[in-house]
Order: structure tokens, then C-alpha cells, then sequence
């Protein structure tokens, strides 16, 4: 491989990806050098690395991770030739029976058996593969390995079969990159919001729920905020608000088609001996909402939103978090049009986005999710419509990547990947186009000819979930949340019992004005108290002695930039006013 090739650059996802995978070989060559009796299952990269999952009657602790890294540089140094060859099945499972690998035979069992099976062969190691590699041990730098997590895993996913012990990785072409990556790992860790959550109070989780949840009064009030901006730039782009029940009978669910596709992932229940579903989505319920009325033409796009409460069943395993639960707020919206209309609804919609993540301080990158096999309407169809939304985005200048066959059910879609102050990147908004379920539900309206004509209509979430867009934005603040956001705005910190007085009286003047504000009266020196309002993340903190008290100023300590002097009262309510409304990011 030439590296002087753009090709074969770390820029590059698949040659990044086939980096990461021979890695993983180098990973199970090295544990099987020094511990022959490890059984080898599979052993992939993935978006941040690779792992390994092997059968080891011995936990790998960090000593023996040290030890595998060792052995794994030594490798890199050997230069080993990466040789594929193939085998027929039957003697393919011959092959991996000699070896003691039954996870391999079984891998190789399930294939077809008119088969021709593939491995890899690196020294004296060899490995069921389908590749690809790169040509050489020696393109991997083992001096920028690192072996980062060792965790369990079930075989296949499966709870029933054998548990493993899965062997995280990290590898890069240079040590520096190493370093800043294991450093902004470090960082991560100080933003998790699991973390901030708890001492911030603003979210729990508790074994009487799990993936459910508690929100405390800091979250709500966060919450609350935030819906009231979801509200407000709603409301400035035409939107209507509704409401739908949580729970809805099986025959709308299979109206919808979520029965026969969703059911796995859905709590169901009987009433009155009817089948129930607690609703995993919003789409059925915002249906059954259009048709409760005659439409016109001149009555769409009709933009509907609706702050949804759903419920998800996810495994245990997958829980993580605001990042992953089973109940969580959709900040969902339904837009219903013509077909003439569909591009420039498109087009709004992206720039309603545009909005609401530039407030947050996020860039975005776009993904186009095309027909998966199980989809229900035509290709046609499907191919029609991922041509509009392809269209629509790169009319407006925007670059977007293909993600192939991962669209809804229903219909292809835009995700948007929010980039956060670490450079990770969340899945949150989304623009699922959609002609199937006007279909299934019949949805009409009248059009200029007088003739019932069909809508088309998009699912769009732009935050993706409430909870989730919190946990986002807490670890892209590091829970330093910009003023207009802050559970507290103010810290109203006397310096002795003497300045309390005063200290109400500013409160009940700042409260008056509209903000948030709380005032430390506890017998502690003024250090302590700056100290932990600092670590509580308040923007703002309000020093109060005998001169503030006497002159009616206060004097003002910023959370970025520290002491900002005497100010009046007046003067800095304007300062923080201003902040809170043009939603400044300090």
C-alpha cells in the first residue's frame, strides 16, 4: 500500500476502517501468543477503534492488558505480510477444529455450504476473515495503540449463550494523535453528563426504573427552558401545537404498519380484551388528528408539532443514561403538503434547524438514509423521494453522505450529526419524507380542481429527544449552560449577616425582572461561597458587603471572566437581560 495515496490516508473512513480492523487481528495474534488457551470469537472495527470478544477462563485486568499491548507492538516492529486465502466450507470447519476455535466452526456453520471461506494468515496466526487488511503489520504504528476498555459481551448478542470478555482498541498512524485522543477521552469523562447530572441535580436514574428517568428541579427547570424556546421558534415558523394519548389500540398500530415492523420494540398491554400499545412514535396519533377535519389546498403545508411522551423497549445492556432510555420526550412535528410543495417545506425545515442549532453553538453534518429491505411502498416511490430530498439540500449548498439502506420503514430520510465542543458528534434532528402513511390512513384534501387529492407529508424531530438533547448539551457546556438556559442565573453571595437584608432585597428586584436567582445566606467565608457557586456552574455571582449595601451597586463576577467590578443594580440587569434574550454563549 502506497500511503503517499489520498486513498490510503486516516481521512479516509475505509482505509481508517481496514486500519482498525487489522488491528483487531494484531490484538487476537498477540493474546494468543501469550495465552494459547484464550478461544477466539469475533473481532470487527467500529467507530472509534475495534474490539474483540474471546473466551478466557482468566479475567483480562490492566496488568494483562499491559502485557497484550507490549505483544502487539512487537508485532507491528515483525513487519508480518497479511496473506488471504480461501477454503471450502467443510474443510474450512476442519481447519478451525484443529485449532480449538468452536466460536470460528460455528461462524463457518451458519454460512452456505457451497461456500468458499476466507481467511488471513499474519506469521503464525491465522484468522477467519472477510477482510479487508492492509498488506502489512508494519502499517500499523504500535507505538499509537492503546488497549482502552475490557468489558462483557454475550455471544451473538445473545443472553442465553456464553459470556466473553470484549477487548476495547484505539489505534493511530501517529503517537500525537494517540495522545489528543486519549485526552479528549480524559475531558469527556470530566463533561459526562451522567455525572454533571448528579451534581448539577439535575437528573437521576434509579434501579425502580431503569431507563426511566427522574428529572429534579434544576433539570426541570432546564427542560421547561428549553421547551419554551422549542415553542417559541414553532410558533415563529407556522407551526400548531397538539396532544395524542400515550396508548392506542392494535388496529391503528397495524394501520400504521408498526405492529408488523416495530412490535418488538413496543410495550403492549389488554383492555377490556382488546390488544393496546403504549406509542414507541407520534405519526399514528398525528393522522388520526388530520383527519378529524375537511382540508384544502390552501390550507397546506399544515405544520403540526407535538411534544410526545414515547416508550421504547430497549435492552438493558443499551441503557445509557439520557443518551439511550425507554421513555423519552419526542420533539416531533408533522408536516403535511402537496407535492408541488415538498421541496420548499424541505428547505424551511432546514433552515428552521439552521436556527436552533447555531443558538446552541452547533455544527452539523447531513446523512441521507436510503430504502432498507424491510420497507413497505414501491421503489419508485423511494427512489423519487430520496431524489427531492437529495435536491432540496443541495440546492441550498449542503453537502450530505450516502447511508446506505438505513432509512425508516416507511420512507428515506435526512439525519442531522451535531458536532459538540469535542468534536463527537450526536445523531439528533431528522426529515423523514413520507407518502405511505397518508396512503394507509387515507388522508385527503381538496385541491384548486375540486377533486380529493392525496398530501405527502415529513416526520421531522430537530432536538431528537428532550432528554437526549440535554444529555448532549450538558457535555457540550461541560454544564456551564449559557445564562438564558441556567437553572440559576444568579448567585447573590453577603458577605456578612449584616448585607442580608439587602441581599433579599436585590433577589425579590431580579426575580421581579424575570430571572432566576438564589441567595447564599449561610455562615460561610465569601471565599467558600464563590468557590461553590463557581463548581455549580451559575453565570452570574453577586458580591454583597457593607460598601454594595450602602452605595446600592453590587459588584458583579462573571463565570468566564471572573471580577467585573461595582456596577448598579440597573446596569446590571441591562447586561444580563440582554444576554438571556440574544442567547449569548460565553
Amino acid at each position: 500500500m502506497a500511503e503517499e495515496n489520498n486513498q490510503y490516508t486516516f481521512e479516509n473512513p475505509e482505509y481508517r476502517k481496514t486500519y482498525w480492523h487489522t488491528c483487531s487481528h494484531i490484538l487476537a495474534q498477540a493474546v494468543k501468543r501469550l495465552y494459547p488457551e484464550v478461544k477466539l470469537a469475533i473481532g470487527p472495527s467500529i467507530d472509534e477503534g475495534f474490539y474483540y470478544d474471546m473466551d478466557s477462563p482468566f479475567p483480562f485486568t490492566p496488568e494483562i492488558l499491559e502485557q497484550i499491548e507490549a505483544e502487539m507492538r512487537k508485532i507491528c516492529k515483525e513487519k508480518l505480510k497479511l496473506e488471504r486465502f480461501e477454503l471450502p466450507r467443510e474443510e474450512a470447519i476442519k481447519f478451525m477444529e484443529e485449532k480449538g476455535e468452536p466460536f470460528k466452526v460455528e461462524l463457518i456453520n451458519d454460512l452456505p455450504e457451497d461456500a468458499h471461506i476466507s481467511f488471513y494468515k499474519q506469521g503464525e496466526f491465522t484468522d477467519l476473515c472477510a477482510g479487508p487488511h492492509l498488506d502489512s503489520t508494519g502499517r500499523v504504528k504500535g507505538n499509537a495503540i492503546k488497549l482502552t476498555a475490557c468489558n462483557a459481551a454475550y455471544w451473538r448478542g445473545d443472553s442465553n449463550r456464553e459470556t466473553l470478555q470484549r477487548i476495547y482498541g484505539i489505534a493511530f498512524p501517529k503517537k500525537e494523535e494517540l495522545d489528543a485522543y486519549l485526552q479528549r477521552i480524559e475531558e469527556a469523562k470530566k463533561r459526562d453528563h451522567r455525572k454533571l447530572g448528579k451534581e448539577l441535580g439535575l437528573f437521576t436514574l434509579m434501579d425502580e426504573g431503569p431507563g426511566f428517568p427522574f428529572f429534579l428541579p434544576n433539570g426541570m427547570v432546564l427542560r421547561n427552558t428549553l421547551i419554551d424556546y422549542w415553542r417559541q421558534i414553532h410558533k415563529k415558523y407556522g407551526y400548531v401545537e397538539i396532544s395524542t394519548p400515550m396508548m392506542l389500540n392494535r388496529q391503528l398500530w397495524e394501520r400504521s404498519g408498526h405492529w408488523d415492523h416495530y412490535k418488538n420494540n413496543m410495550y403492549t398491554t389488554v383492555i377490556d380484551g382488546e390488544d393496546f400499545a403504549i406509542k414507541p412514535m407520534n405519526c399514528p396519533g398525528g393522522m388520526l388528528v388530520y383527519k378529524t377535519e375537511p382540508h384544502s389546498y390552501r390550507d397546506l403545508p399544515l405544520r403540526v408539532g407535538e411534544l410526545g411522551l414515547v416508550h421504547r423497549h430497549e435492552l438493558s445492556g443499551a441503557l445509557h443514561g439520557l443518551f439511550r432510555v425507554r421513555c423519552f420526550t419526542q420533539d416531533d412535528a408533522h408536516v403535511f403538503m402537496t407535492r408541488e410543495q415538498m421541496k420548499d417545506v424541505i428547505q424551511e425545515t432546514v433552515r428552521l434547524f439552521d436556527e436552533v442549532y447555531s443558538t446552541f453553538g452547533l455544527n452539523y453534518t447531513i446523512e441521507l438514509s436510503t430504502m432498507p429491505e424491510d420497507h413497505i411502498g414501491t421503489v419508485e416511490e423511494w427512489e423519487r423521494n430520496q431524489d427531492i430530498l437529495k435536491n432540496a439540500i443541495t440546492d441550498m449548498g449542503k453537502e450530505f453522505v450516502i447511508n446506505e439502506g438505513d432509512g425508516a420503514f416507511y420512507g428515506p430520510k435526512l439525519d442531522f450529526h451535531l458536532a459538540d465542543s469535542l468534536g463527537r458528534t450526536w445523531q439528533c434532528g431528522t426529515i423523514q419524507l413520507d407518502s405511505q402513511l397518508p396512503e394507509r390512513f387515507e388522508l385527503e384534501y381538496t385541491g384548486a380542481d375540486g377533486e380529493k387529492h392525496r398530501p405527502v407529508m415529513i416526520h421531522r424531530v430537530v432536538l431528537g429527544s428532550i432528554e437526549r438533547f440535554i444529555g448532549v448539551i450538558t457535555e457540550h457546556f461541560a454544564g456551564a449552560f449559557p445564562a438564558w438556559l441556567s437553572p440559576v442565573q444568579v448567585s447573590i453571595l453577603p458577605i456578612t449577616d449584616r448585607t442580608a437584608q439587602y441581599a433579599d432585597e436585590v433577589k425579590a428586584l431580579l426575580e421581579k425582572a424575570g430571572f432566576r436567582v438564589e441567595v447564599d445566606h449561610r455562615n460561610e467565608k465569601i471565599g467558600k461561597k464563590i468557590r461553590e457557586a463557581q463548581l455549580k456552574k451559575v453565570p452570574y455571582m453577586l458580591v454583597l458587603g457593607d460598601k454594595e449595601a450602602e452605595g446600592a451597586t453590587v459588584a458583579v463576577r462573571n463565570r468566564a471572566g471572573g471580577d467585573q467590578g461595582a456596577m448598579s443594580l440597573d446596569e446590571f440587569i441591562n447586561i444580563l437581560r440582554e444576554e438571556v434574550e440574544q442567547k449569548i454563549i460565553r
